[in-house]
């Protein structure tokens, strides 16, 4: 399997060595394990065929494997993976280019494919249909369309917000599905292996401490495994155990829950500048200078997912198990108190 990165972005040595950590076939991909065995029909069924996989579309947080599951899915197919994204492709040009380069059996993987321009968008429907392209010739009274082949290649499109993906372009793919977080058990094979891979002496129970922070989510499980290894490389004897991953974790600001600096930094600014809340989320945003998609995207799912924020109508509310986690006294009037409020409280 060849890749081709047709919009390359972020730092080339970081994105070399994430790549050298994602498993390359479905047998070695930890988890999910519900959507690989669905892959693994598909897959099947395509090469018994000999025809090119139908278009997928993987939607979940950032850091569960959508692109790692793309690059497997062309390797199984034997075929060349072309890689870019939604905001790099601005123009209807720019994906016809792309277009009229694919050979028979090639992916297509576009990242945050909600993203995708309007025009790019239209372009894209007879491609994925009918395997045309729809190109318009002058300007004017004078302009008339005209419709290319293009080979028949397989699209597969990430996403972090399905809801913000239309649905004309949702309904074209062939099978949409989403990843969930993993669970420690899962996220420890991961560190294990990565590990391996990397070189780095560590036990069971320092590849336990690891993954029971790393909130669900493999690329995060790799990262503080870096961190970690960098710690006990200077400041222990080399060899990750639970203490020294313990030690290691709290070095760079990790705790026993898994929220970094920058989540706590959210969660106390929710529960002492607003008072647990509810706040509007660019009202929280501001406060903690992060956009408010990234508020969204990055630190909310894992805040909900632990118990910790809710989303309401009125805005964001700290529960009190957040308050708990941070060491502060919840207020009387939190809304997930143990004693449902009065007729008149």
């Amino acid at each position: 399997m060849r890749e081709e990165l047709l919009s390359p972005d972020g730092d080339d040595e970081e994105r070399t060595e994430e790549v050298g950590l994602r498993p390359q076939s479905l047998e070695d991909f930890v988890g999910q394990e519900q959507l690989k065995g669905h892959l693994r029909v598909m897959l099947e069924a395509a090469r018994g065929r000999e025809q090119s996989m139908g278009h997928l579309l993987f939607a979940g947080p950032p850091g569960l494997g959508k692109t790692t599951l793309a690059t497997i899915v062309a390797n199984e197919m034997g075929a060349t993976i072309h890689v870019t994204s939604g905001p790099a492709l601005e123009k209807a040009g720019d994906l016809a280019a792309i277009l009229t380069k694919l050979e028979d059996g090639d992916v297509l993987f576009i990242d945050e494919i909600h993203r995708l321009a309007r025009p790019v968008e239209e372009v894209l429907y007879p491609a994925m249909e009918d395997f045309q392209l729809d190109l318009v010739l002058g300007k004017g009274p004078a302009a008339r369309t005209m419709r290319l082949p293009v080979a028949h290649f397989t699209l597969i499109g990430a996403t972090t917000r399905t809801g913000l993906i239309t649905g004309p372009l949702r309904d074209r793919f062939d099978y949409p599905a989403r990843l969930d977080y993993y669970e420690p058990e899962e996220l420890r094979s991961i560190v294990l292996r990565a590990a391996g891979i990397l070189g780095v002496a560590i036990d069971e129970d320092g590849a336990t401490e690891i993954a029971g922070r790393s909130r669900g989510t493999p690329r995060i499980s790799n990262r503080l495994l870096r961190q970690v290894r960098d710690f006990a490389e200077v400041e222990r004897d080399g060899k990750i155990t639970n203490a020294v991953a313990r030690d290691g974790l709290e070095f760079f600001g990790v705790d026993e829950r898994g929220l970094d600096k920058a989540t706590r930094a959210l969660l106390t600014s929710l529960c002492t500048m607003f008072e647990g809340g509810p706040v509007g989320l660019k009202t929280l945003s501001i406060s903690v200078s992060e956009p408010t998609e990234t508020v969204e995207d990055v630190y909310e799912p894992y805040l909900i997912q632990q118990g910790l924020l809710i989303r309401t109508p009125q805005g964001r509310v700290a529960t009190v198990a957040a308050w708990r986690h941070l060491g502060l006294s919840p207020p009387t009037s939190s809304p997930d108190r143990d004693t449902p409020p009065g007729l008149f409280d």
